[in-house]
């Protein structure tokens, strides 16, 4: 019998594929493996108990790995797993931005009791019309499992795509539209582009690719 402990929530249609073998605990010092998002492990008393680590998503920076290397505890990934969820909130979110969708409902909760809401609308709604994202650029920095999904869908939106990855797989590059611009380098992206999105995990190598020296337009 193994036990296992959820650092945070984990949805029941996940849990529900482990055996009978399995049996959920409470006490971190007791459990077999740990099942974890975004709980950060780094400042965690990790026992001799635990044998694995599973995190669900794709990074593992708040995962001590050195500890865990060093004590002979496995950790497990899974890349792609939301990469869909994580497409759809980027698409959103460029809508609110190019849009302003979020001022005009504060506008509208603020104007609610106008009698002559019509009116006063017809005059105010010229301050969120925005912006189309059809024929904007997109930067997308970072052509994995998300990445791929952004750009194409992007690129179904009417938006010209680039994206720029020194390790893209070829898996990954046979499912990319032959419509997205691959550039060689960041500078190129930041150049051209009018949304850029980043799509890397958190490491060394990638702290501080966007920052005051990158020559945004």
């Amino acid at each position: 019998m193994f036990q296992y402990t959820c650092l945070n929530p984990i949805a029941a249609v996940g849990l529900d594929n482990l055996t009978e073998d399995y049996t959920k605990t409470e006490d971190f010092a007791q459990a077999d493996a740990v099942l974890v998002r975004s709980a950060a492990m780094h400042d965690m008393e990790l026992s001799d108990k635990l044998c694995a680590i599973a995190r669900a998503g794709a990074g593992v920076n708040n995962i001590p790995l050195d500890k865990c290397a060093e004590k002979g505890i496995v950790v497990f990934n899974t890349p792609g797993a939301n990469a869909n969820g994580v497409k759809e909130l980027l698409i959103s979110g460029m809508l609110l931005a190019a849009r302003d969708i979020v001022g005009g409902i504060d506008w509208v909760k603020a104007n609610a009791d106008d009698e002559n809401i019509s009116k006063s609308m017809e005059k105010a709604k010229k301050n969120f019309a925005g912006s189309e994202l059809k024929g904007k650029k997109l930067g997308v920095i970072g052509l994995g499992a998300i990445g791929v999904l952004v750009a194409n869908a992007a690129n179904r939106l009417g938006m010209d795509v680039y994206g720029v990855d020194p390790f893209l797989s070829v898996k990954n590059a046979l499912t990319l539209s032959r419509d997205i611009t691959v550039c060689k380098s960041y500078d190129e992206l930041y150049k051209t582009c009018d949304y850029i999105t980043v799509h890397v995990p958190y490491m060394p190598e990638t702290k501080g690719l966007l920052n005051k020296a990158a020559s945004i337009r």
